[in-house]
């Protein structure tokens, strides 16, 4: 018999933890509809009291993304507690998601409480949210550092308050494989009432192992599996929900368990969430990895040709690696564009609409045919991005043998228009010196990357930048055919998110400096 395993999707919260990675409340939005299509069972939307931003996003994820539980983490605090059902109330299936540690570790260096204490403290806001709805999941944090015997008693104490998913996270990313399926294996022989909750499991990835873990537990008996997409996350990132679900479905006759999950969206979902936060897909990263179904090796070309199964356990179309069926160009006009953009999950405004046709008129003209990754990169580049001090108006570059490289940059800076012309030592460094020269910026450029968008020799370049200031991280995205054009647009992204940062604040923080999770 098969059994259906529950995917709570955190990108939203624990992936958004990731340096560089927060996003505005359209952006969460954004991920939270593709995240519906895919057909994920909970959305862990954020962490309410965190922000007046993670506050927002919540409220409207839980009012307008139809399908999905919405969650909202809190921990064990009362004020915690409240705002999280302040933000979730009004939402049709709505879940409290608090935690408290259980390892002796964080008790007395964190926390400082007593095992007694924290017990005590678990259950009153286990019983706190149960107030306010049914759904409560609790999460003891650091639970595979902490004694087997204590973790029993707060879970059977947290589930006779009302808990209906307790949750057993590796927050650090700590154990094996083995080790955490006798572990969940333990929990279900000695917690009494066991039975009255689903069993879900949190696996970091410090160790590389958090996928490995997380199956691990599916065997053990776990009926709920928390990722991200990507596996993004605090640190070395959480359990990958591509590879979690695809590991269940292409192997279901070991694991005799599989997901709802649509999987054909999984690769849109993976393309959103990287152009959102800007953080590439590394090329042999497993299922929507670039090389994931590329084969080089003339044995394995060989084997294919003959038959797929030869060298490939899924097919890429499984995971929705294929080319867009409507092929759209310089002739197409603004309903075919809307229409392809509703069928892959993006709900623009009349506004928004108009900037993206825009956009896509003018790289109708570059490009002979424009496919889903395009529209994916126009729609990221032109929709969701914060409000811009500095623009670019116009650039032109010379480069070439026995040249230095010169660039001339038009800006508008805060509605007005500066020209500068500039050096440097290759064409993306003469451009980028003379941005940086007019903006009078100290930022420092830490990562340049460059990828195709997709095939030909007019293919969309797409560039992403990681520039730092101050502490502060920002990631910058920038899509044109010129490769030129796309590193000033990421180059000028990034820093307008510094700005809008050193403006506003930065979305994420807890008042208290507190940033303690599971």
């Amino acid at each position: 018999m098969t059994r259906m395993i529950k995917i709570f999707d955190t990108t939203l919260r624990d992936g958004e933890q990731c340096p560089g990675a927060s996003m505005n409340t359209d952006e969460k939005l954004a991920i939270a509809t593709q995240l519906a299509r895919l057909g994920v069972d909970v959305i862990e939307a954020g962490f309410a009291y965190s922000s007046p931003g993670d506050f927002e996003a919540i409220k409207r994820i839980a009012n307008e993304v139809q399908g999905p539980t919405i969650c909202s983490l809190a921990r064990a605090k009362p004020e915690d507690v409240d705002r999280a059902w302040e933000a979730l109330r009004g939402g049709a299936n709505v879940r409290i998601h608090t935690f408290l540690s259980t390892s002796d570790i964080h008790l007395k260096h964190q926390f400082r409480m007593t095992r007694a204490e924290a017990l005590a403290r678990a259950v009153e806001m286990v019983q706190r949210a149960k107030g306010y709805l049914n759904d409560v999941e609790f999460s003891p944090m650091d639970a595979t550092r902490s004694e087997a015997s204590y973790l029993y008693e707060v879970l059977e104490a947290v589930i006779a308050a009302g808990a209906t998913t307790v949750n057993i996270p590796d927050t650090v990313g700590y154990t094996t494989p083995q080790e955490f399926g006798v572990l969940i294996e333990g929990i279900r022989r000695h917690v009494p009432n066991i039975d009255r909750a689903v069993i879900s499991v949190h696996c970091h990835n410090d160790l590389g192992l958090a996928v490995a873990n997380s199956l691990s537990a599916v065997l053990a008996g776990a009926g709920q599996v928390e990722c991200t997409i990507n596996g993004i996350g605090e640190r070395a990132g959480n359990a990958s929900l591509e590879e979690i679900v695809m590991g269940l479905r292409t192997r279901r006759d070991y694991y005799r368990a599989d997901t709802k999950i649509v999987t054909e969206e999984i690769a849109r979902a993976s393309r959103l969430v990287s152009a959102i936060t800007g953080i590439v897909v590394q090329p042999n990263k497993a299922i929507v990895g670039d090389n994931a179904f590329a084969h080089e090796s003339g044995i394995h070309q060989d084997g294919l040709l003959k038959d797929k199964t030869t060298y490939e356990i899924m097919r890429p179309e499984s995971v929705g690696i294929v080319k867009s069926k409507l092929v759209l160009g310089k002739h197409s006009g603004r309903h075919a564009f809307r229409t392809q953009l509703e069928s892959m999950g993006y709900k623009l405004s009349d506004d928004e609409m108009n900037k993206a046709f825009e956009r896509f008129k003018h790289l109708a003209d570059q490009k002979k045919e424009l496919f889903e990754e395009d529209l994916d990169a126009i729609v990221a580049e032109e929709i969701f991005r914060i409000p811009e001090r500095y623009k670019l108006v116009a650039m032109q570059v010379a480069s070439g043998t026995g040249e230095r490289p010169t660039a001339t940059v038009e800006l508008e800076i805060d509605g007005q228009r500066s020209r500068q012309t500039g050096h440097g030592d290759g064409p993306v460094d003469a451009a980028y010196r003379t941005i940086a020269a007019m903006i009078a910026t100290k930022s420092r450029l830490h990562a340049y990357i460059v990828k195709a968008i997709t095939g030909g020799t007019d293919a969309q370049g797409e560039v992403t930048v990681r520039v730092e200031e101050d502490g502060r991280t920002a990631i910058g995205q920038g899509a044109d055919t010129d490769i030129i054009i796309a590193s000033a647009k990421a180059y000028l992204n990034a820093l307008n998110k510094l700005a809008y940062w050193q403006q506003r604040g930065r979305i994420g923080v807890l008042p208290s400096g507190d940033k303690s999770h599971p």
